[in-house]
C-alpha cells in the first residue's frame, strides 16, 4: 500500500463528533505502552504522525487519521493503565464501547500486544468482546525484534493457542516496528478492509 497523504482529521469523544464521510474504518486498540503508535507510524511510513510517549495512557480520545482520502485508523484509547483514575477509566470504557457498538464504517479492529508478554486479562476480554460483536479481528503481535532468535517461535506459538482458546480463527502477525517485518503482509491482510 502505498500511502500518499495521512492527517488526522478530529479527536472525538462521543457519537456527535465521528467524522461524516463514511470511509472504511479500522479501529487500533491494545495495552497503553504496547507500542501501537509506533505500529501506526510504521504502517503509515510517518515518524510522528502518532505522537509515541514514555509514559503510558496519553490517548484519551478517538483519533480518527484519514488514509489517502480513502478509510481511516481510529486509534481508541490504551486500556489497562493503573495510574488513571477509575473515573476516567470507565470514561474511556464508554466511548469505546459506544463506538464498537454503534459505528456502522467500522471494518476491522487490530489488536496490538507484546510478543514479549502473554496476553493479559485485558487483552482476552477485548478479544472475546470484538469477537462476541463480531466484528472482525486481527491480532499484531510488536516487538518481535526484542525476542532472542530461539525463544521467538515457541513464544509466539505459545500467544497463538492462548488466544485460539477464546477466538480460533483469529491471525496472530509479528510485527516490529523497528525493521517493518511484515508490514506489506499486513496491508495485504488489511486491503479487503479498505
Amino acid at each position: 500500500m502505498k500511502i500518499k497523504e495521512a492527517t488526522i482529521e478530529i479527536s472525538a469523544v462521543s457519537q456527535k463528533q465521528y467524522p461524516t464521510a463514511n470511509l472504511p474504518e479500522i479501529a487500533l486498540a491494545g495495552r497503553s505502552n504496547v507500542g501501537k503508535s509506533s505500529f501506526i507510524n510504521r504502517m503509515l511510513g510517518r515518524r510522528n504522525l502518532v505522537r509515541t510517549s514514555s509514559k503510558p495512557g496519553k490517548t484519551r480520545t478517538l483519533n480518527f487519521y484519514r488514509i489517502n482520502d480513502a478509510f481511516y485508523f481510529v486509534d481508541v484509547p490504551g486500556y489497562g493503565y493503573a495510574k488513571v483514575s477509575k473515573t476516567e477509566q470507565q470514561k474511556w470504557g464508554a466511548m469505546m464501547e459506544e463506538y464498537f457498538e454503534t459505528r456502522e464504517p467500522l471494518q476491522l479492529v487490530v489488536l496490538v500486544i507484546d510478543s514479549r508478554h502473554d496476553p493479559t486479562q485485558d487483552d482476552m476480554r477485548m478479544i472475546e468482546y470484538i469477537s462476541y460483536l463480531n466484528i472482525p479481528l486481527l491480532i499484531i503481535a510488536t516487538k518481535v525484534d526484542k525476542l532472542k532468535k530461539n525463544a521467538r517461535q515457541n513464544q509466539l506459538r505459545h500467544i497463538t493457542s492462548i488466544i485460539h482458546d477464546v477466538a480460533a480463527d483469529v491471525q496472530v502477525i509479528p510485527f516490529s516496528a523497528e525493521t517493518g517485518e511484515n508490514k506489506d503482509r499486513i496491508w495485504d491482510i488489511l486491503a479487503p478492509y479498505i
